[in-house]
């Protein structure tokens, strides 16, 4: 009877921190709470589905005309001359017989490159009695007022041109430059409608002269999510009040001969009271949903490239495909990288933006744009509510096994249903906050369980948690019997760093200022000695002592405290770059590394006792700590650890005899991956292999010119110069003949 109201208590335990994890996630669908887990979950899961189900296929109703790097080459750095952007247009229509243009560019400034104003300045002051100079002067005004040749150009046929809306109360924010064109909907009509519209401060239009000759024009404001992907446009965007269309949007309404864009509602849920929201824009007979920030998602088809690109300067030279530009809608812009019309989305870090209008434009023509109206999220919340319950009634009472099996189910039911919704009804339906509770309500009732019935199966591995990482912890729980404090001998390798200096930096800092800096100097530094799998034998004041190979054996000992070593080199910089914010000193570490056999066990006394390894291959690793100043590098290992982890490259420090060992040893200076050594470095390597063997040689004139030679050229002269002042000594007090060219270090 007693166990029967246990387990009861059990299950409402698991049900109340259930419903507690339901409650959160439905709070965040109903916009109550916003987690940014979930959040970026969604947009990753958005972006699945949208690589998953693009059509992958190219688009040849659409044209990229590309200035390009081949362009820029050919006709010369941006911008060019609107001469030439003249004779672009005349090409496009006259040669090409294009059906309508569109800039992904604006034309803000006026163009200066003819020299106009510096002759018609000259006309007024250097040649102001002279009558010819005037004459000829109105002769040739046509031909170099580059801005009247392009107005004209695009007066004469259906060019769209392209411009841009500032966010932000900065003073460059609310600029105004340029003329926009009339707006799509004039101030007050949308009054008393619930529309959240993107509201500009500030606007880069084009010159009054281009705007009133052009037959019209649409802002490429594409505003990235959060994370800076592209995923959505703003197909409207409120200024001062009036309203303004997107670039794809204006080029599908002109190229549909649409006169009127029609907004379209949605009456409130259930009948209820409230203010209608904007669901549709209505463009002749199609239909373009928009969210309630009146975006649209953009409907992408494909990776870069999924619409035919002509270079620009092609159509210059009239060396352009006419098949495939013959009544097309072209738009004009820029994939040069330095041109900064790069953008990240979903399908590609590296998209050109002006690609981006181009799918919407194709999105918009073929009804392929997914709508993401504000019910969804009435939808969002009875599906958390439906899964969740059954989640929460259901799973604690299964076994194990069971209630895998049914969230494995769920999670099926939610994402099929998703998906075909998706392809189907072309909506989205958010699905990373479904997911996440499925897998967060199983884990919960997993870990609750697991927690509970081995409680004291966790006690032996409890000792070891002073030392090793909580992950080692876990695997030790698997196994409590196999392990022991009980000192043995085993292959191992060790690990020592110290901060240099360390004295000196002591001395300026005030007591709480240096216990904070020690405690953001060994924090990232223990967790790096984690990451790799090691054990922190101690800290000693600025120093560090760590181990691998115990308590759990680990047979890449070797590798993992070399990949731990290289890694704390790494964090220093980043550590040394919030130090100098806080007006600290930056701090340099060494680091020392030995693989060998050692003692390792509890040891100690009656009074206290430690988990540590004893050994001549511990005081070794010390020792090679200690060298590290003296050569001007950060990072040495021994012979020994070199030959157990062969894939790195390696700088041979020096043959030497440390105090305490008569038997001489080679160390080395790990450098990185054999396979990411560059060419730079195998050359300073061949170059330094060779200084050796005449220093070891005794050639001290040829040595030292080699080490000098080094020492200019390396990224880390240090070494060089160490043995550049080392072939002075010798060549004053030189070695025995029979130098066997190790140096003896008499200190520690």
């Amino acid at each position: 009877m007693g166990s029967f109201w246990t387990r009861v208590s059990e299950h409402w335990v698991r049900i109340a921190l259930g419903g507690v994890v339901l409650l959160v996630f439905i709070a965040h669908a109903a916009q109550w709470m916003r987690i940014g887990l979930i959040d970026q979950m969604e947009n990753w899961s958005y972006d699945t589905r949208l690589l998953l189900t693009m059509p992958n296929k190219r688009d040849d109703r659409i044209v990229i005309v590309d200035i390009d790097e081949k362009s820029l080459t050919a006709e010369g750095r941006w911008p060019w001359g609107r001469d030439k952007l003249a004779n672009l247009v005349e090409q496009l229509f006259a040669k090409y017989h294009a059906g309508l243009v569109g800039f992904d560019v604006v034309f803000a400034e006026p163009d200066t490159s003819s020299g106009l104003k510096v002759l018609e300045n000259l006309s007024e002051t250097d040649f102001k009695e002279d009558p010819g100079f005037k004459s000829h002067l109105q002769t040739v005004r046509p031909k170099l007022d580059f801005d009247g040749l392009f107005g004209a150009a695009i007066q004469k046929y259906p060019v769209i041109l392209g411009y841009y809306f500032n966010f932000g109360g900065g003073e460059e924010q609310t600029a105004k430059i340029g003329t926009l064109p009339k707006p799509t909907f004039v101030k007050g009509t949308f009054t008393g409608k619930n529309v959240e519209f993107r509201r500009a401060d500030g606007f880069g239009a084009n010159l009054a002269q281009l705007q009133g000759s052009a037959l019209s024009a649409g802002h490429f404001n594409p505003l990235p999510d959060p994370d800076g992907v592209v995923r959505r446009v703003p197909m409207l965007i409120e200024y001062d009040g009036a309203y303004y269309a997107s670039l794809s949007l204006e080029i599908v309404r002109q190229a549909l001969g649409i006169t009127e864009i029609v907004p379209k509602f949605e009456e409130p849920l259930f009948g209820g009271k409230g203010y209608p929201g904007l669901e549709w824009l209505q463009i002749g007979k199609y239909e373009l949903p928009v969210d309630k920030h009146v975006q649209s998602l953009v409907p992408y088809r494909g990776r870069r490239g999924s619409f035919p690109y002509v270079s620009a300067t092609d159509i210059l030279r009239g060396a352009a495909d006419s098949k495939l530009l013959e009544h097309a809608i072209v738009l004009v812009g820029t994939t040069a990288p330095g041109l900064l019309d790069l953008r990240a989305t979903p399908v590609d870090e590296a998209y050109p933006g002006v690609e981006i209008h181009a799918n919407l434009i194709a999105g918009i023509i073929d009804h392929a744009v997914k709508q993401l109206p504000e019910y969804t999220l009435g939808a969002e919340v009875l599906l958390l509510l439906l899964f969740g319950l059954v989640m929460l009634l259901v799973t604690p009472a299964l076994s194990p096994l069971l209630a895998t099996a049914l969230t494995v189910g769920l999670l099926v039911v939610m994402v099929g249903f998703n998906l075909v919704v998706w392809s189907f009804g072309n909506f989205v339906l958010p699905i990373a906050s479904g997911v996440l509770m499925l897998l967060t309500m199983f884990l919960l009732n997993m870990s609750y369980g697991y927690f509970v019935e081995t409680r004291g199966k966790r006690q032996l591995t409890g000792l070891f948690g002073h030392y090793v990482p909580p992950e080692l912890v876990d695997e030790m729980a698997k196994r409590p019997d196999a392990y022991s404090l009980e000192a043995e001998s085993r292959e191992m390798t060790v690990l020592f760093s110290d901060v240099r200096g360390f004295t000196t930096i002591s001395e300026g800092l005030n007591p709480k200022d240096l216990a904070d800096l020690m405690n953001e100097f060994l924090t990232p530094m223990t967790r790096v000695i984690h990451e790799r799998r090691g054990t922190i034998d101690k800290y000693m004041g600025d120093a560090i002592m760590a181990f691998w190979g115990a308590p759990l054996e680990d047979g890449e000992h070797a590798r993992h405290a070399l990949q731990a070593g290289l890694e704390m080199l790494s964090k220093v910089a980043e550590i040394n770059k919030a130090f100098v914010a806080k007006g600290w000193p930056e701090i340099r570490i060494g680091v020392g590394i030995n693989s060998g056999v050692m003692s390792v066990g509890n040891m100690g006394s009656e009074f206290r006792m430690a988990y540590t390894v004893l050994g001549d291959a511990v005081n070794l690793g010390s020792r090679l700590e200690g060298l590290t100043k003296g050569y001007s590098v950060s990072l040495i290992v021994s012979e020994t650890t070199k030959e157990a982890v062969p894939e790195y490259a390696y700088r041979e420090i020096d043959r030497v005899r440390v105090k305490g060992k008569d038997k001489p040893i080679t160390i080395y200076e790990p450098l990185c991956a054999r396979d990411d050594l560059d060419a730079r470095w195998k050359d300073e390597l061949k170059l330094y292999r060779e200084a050796l063997r005449m220093y070891r040689a005794q050639e001290w004139d040829m040595a030292e010119m080699n080490f000098l030679n080094l020492a200019r050229s390396s990224r880390s002269p240090g070494l060089y110069k160490v043995y550049v002042e080392r072939v002075a000594h010798f060549r004053h007090q030189p070695p025995n003949k029979d130098w066997d060219g190790v140096f003896t270090h008499t200190s520690k």
